[in-house]
């Protein structure tokens, strides 16, 4: 019988205490908070059985009060890679079962280790987040890790798919890391994010406030618009993560993923050439509009229940992945605000960023109007809009369902911006300003008067609508390249987007653009 080589045995042992995290006690009360441990989260998030762990006997460096009595391999960090629906991805998954998944300068090596091997290999790199921030212990070193991490998120965003999966707290300064990745996903009730809690808010300003009203997931998707989505569970969440890498390349240089549509390409819904109002103040359901004409069910909404007037989302059309950009007409007339803009512009710069085109849906009367928007910037915001459709190359499609005034019509994707297929249905309103407004200012002193000025108002209105506000006046002058049915927008789309396919548009030579953040 051949005895055992103690080296081998020896190697056993450690990766059993490896595995321990940070003890049996700890995973229990991580269990009894309704969490999964690091590993068991990477385990629901890849392919069985596709995981290989990197550095995983890493302990904490020594610290001057000598506090950290307790060592643990991997210093609260697993990092690795694996596969998701057969693709390679590198992550860590954080264990708030070791020192509360602070983060140390080992830690931070780990993390920037894996992020450097997925951009050498052009993969997608993925954070679950459940950590009390910094190791207070380790001082300035585990500040200078933060940095480290944050140079890479910068560094790569637009190289490779960052995603950010809030797992439990994120305090501090280590919520920049989240909010520079193209894709946040936070947990009801388990993850929140602040910069300074609850008790340094009160002891600063008197105000008093808890976590998740603070932080949470409902703040983020709602109000702060930091956060891109809110689920139920830690499950739901990774479930989410492998289904929006469903929708993107691998890196910048690859095109999204194709996935055989169940329904026709050529098929045309007929309810669309219903569903926008003869009277032009009453609203319709853009959502509606958007899940007729993309593939059956692949429409995944960003950011759903903040800046609720603006649409964006993934979608796949004839099984081709594509961003969809639009106003929702049922909520504040589908005008564009702050948050909108941002909301619009975020999305799209992530859309050519990976080479994902872009079809836009274009109904919005204008910017919202008021003191406080102008004083709070909404021409710098609404540039970024305009910026980033300007800066885009990749193939955008335009579809214009009814209103496109002013500034709204130029900034969303409007023909001159580069867009390269830009269409109208036969309710399109493309024009300065609405046909009452235009009235207004055109004809004031004859409306002044006149025997009855609401009379001639509506009168010189109508007749302003039927001359100018409609999309045979944009059509023969160039700037729109069709008028469609609203039923023929799926096929149309579909074929502008083949034709486009090897679209080629280089940008002038620089070191990057000064968007007006």
């Amino acid at each position: 019988m051949t005895t055992e080589d103690p080296r081998i045995l020896e190697l056993r042992r450690m990766r059993a205490k490896a595995l321990e995290g940070g003890g049996a006690d700890r995973i229990k009360k991580q269990k009894a908070k309704g969490k999964q441990t690091a590993r068991e989260r990477i385990e629901l998030l890849l392919d069985p059985g596709t995981f290989n762990e990197i550095e995983p006997f890493i302990t904490h460096s020594e610290d001057e009060l000598n506090l950290l009595t307790e060592t643990y391999y991997g210093d609260g960090v697993v990092t690795g890679y694996g596969q998701i629906n057969g693709r390679t991805v590198y992550l860590y998954s954080q264990d708030f079962t070791i020192y509360g998944g602070t983060l140390s300068e080992m830690q931070s090596h780990k993390i920037c280790r894996v992020m450097d091997l997925a951009v050498r290999n052009g993969v997608p790199f993925i954070s679950l987040i459940d950590s009390g921030g910094a190791r207070i212990q380790e001082g300035v070193r585990s500040m200078g890790g933060y940095a480290e991490i944050f140079r890479r998120n910068a560094q790569y965003s637009g190289v490779i798919p960052q995603i950010a999966v809030m797992l439990g707290p994120c305090a501090g300064g280590a919520a920049y890391s989240p909010a520079l990745q193209d894709l946040v996903i936070m947990v009801e009730k388990t993850s929140f994010m602040f910069l300074t809690g609850p008790e340094v808010i009160k002891a600063v300003t008197g105000e008093v406030i808890d976590a998740e009203a603070l932080g949470g997931s409902d703040v983020h998707t709602s109000v702060s618009g930091v956060a891109h989505f809110s689920v139920k569970s830690e499950k739901d969440a990774l479930d989410l993560v492998r289904d929006f890498l469903s929708y993107l390349p691998s890196n910048n240089v690859e095109n999204p993923p194709y996935i055989k549509p169940t329904d026709d390409p050529a098929f045309m819904d007929d309810e669309l050439n219903s569903i926008v109002p003869i009277d032009p103040s009453e609203p319709y359901i853009m959502h509606d509009v958007i899940e007729k004409i993309v593939d059956q069910g692949s429409f995944l909404e960003f950011q759903a229940n903040w800046a609720r007037n603006a649409i964006v989302g993934l979608a796949r059309i004839g099984g081709y992945s594509v961003g969809v950009v639009g106003q929702e007409p049922a909520i504040m007339a589908g005008v564009i605000d702050i948050d909108a803009a941002d909301k619009m512009t975020r999305f799209v710069r992530m859309c050519d960023c990976f080479n994902i085109p872009l079809v836009t849906f274009v109904d919005s009367p204008g910017f919202l109007p008021g003191i406080a928007q102008e004083h709070g910037g909404i021409i710098r915001h609404g540039a970024k809009l305009l910026y980033a459709y300007s800066e885009a190359t990749v193939p955008k499609v335009c579809i214009i369902t009814r209103k496109a005034y002013g500034g709204a019509y130029v900034v969303m994707s409007s023909k001159y911006l580069g867009t390269d297929v830009t269409c109208a249905w036969p309710s399109a309103e493309i024009a300065v300003l609405g046909a009452e407004g235009a009235a207004n200012i055109l004809f004031k002193k004859q409306i002044e008067e006149a025997a009855d000025p609401a009379a001639e108002r509506a009168k010189l209105a109508s007749e302003y609508r039927e001359r100018f506000n409609n999309p045979f006046n944009a059509a023969s002058t160039g700037y729109v390249d069709d008028i469609i049915e609203p039923r023929e927008s799926r096929p149309k789309i579909i074929a502008s987007l083949s034709a486009l396919r090897d679209k080629y548009a280089p940008a002038p030579p620089r070191k990057h653009g000064n968007i007006p953040v």
